[in-house]
């Protein structure tokens, strides 16, 4: 009898392909920037699956998503030592907000925005306006949609996996 064949090298599942480039907790607690909180990355409770701490990061990235145009990934994680989350969560769910689906984003908060403060249909702004006058325009139902994207997501994300962890727990249960 021969021994079963591993599979070949492309069809290895790609979490492990990704695995050599990602940092472990050793290397970030030993960089030169991070030796101030150091102590605190090497909690095992910011990396394990748990469920309040998944949960905390699922908020937390969802909050920074929406809330932060750029550097969401640092606050995100910052924000999850701080809450004791879960930190690749967190970080993950920044990825909503990606590069590639920010002007739905926008246009999705702008419009939400417009409509509670009862703001004038979109008026093209005439070719001299300067950024003060683009930013009157659009960035306040902007910002004022954001904001609730980022709040009710949060919470929304929270309470969403809690069900889902409790679902599961549920279902392991019944099936025993």
């Amino acid at each position: 009898m021969t021994p079963p064949k591993e599979p070949p090298p492309s069809a290895a599942h790609w979490t492990d392909r990704l695995k050599p480039s990602m940092p472990t907790r050793e290397t970030l607690t030993a960089h030169p920037w991070l030796r101030p909180v150091a102590h605190r990355l090497g909690d095992p409770k910011l990396w394990h699956l748990q469920h309040e701490a998944v949960a905390r990061g699922v908020a937390i990235g969802i909050f920074w998503a929406f809330a932060i145009p750029v550097a969401q990934f640092i606050v995100a994680a910052a924000h999850s030592v701080w809450w004791r989350a879960n930190i690749p969560v967190a970080a993950g769910v920044t990825l909503i907000t990606n590069p590639l689906t920010i002007g739905f984003w926008l246009w999705l908060a702008y419009q939400l925005g417009s409509f509670l403060l009862g703001a004038p249909p979109h008026v093209p702004m005439p070719d001299g306006a300067g950024m003060l006058a683009w930013l009157a325009s659009y960035g306040g139902p902007a910002i004022l949609g954001m904001g609730i994207f980022a709040v009710a997501g949060s919470a929304s994300g929270y309470v969403l996996v809690k069900l889902a962890w409790r679902a599961r727990v549920w279902l392991k249960r019944r099936y025993r």
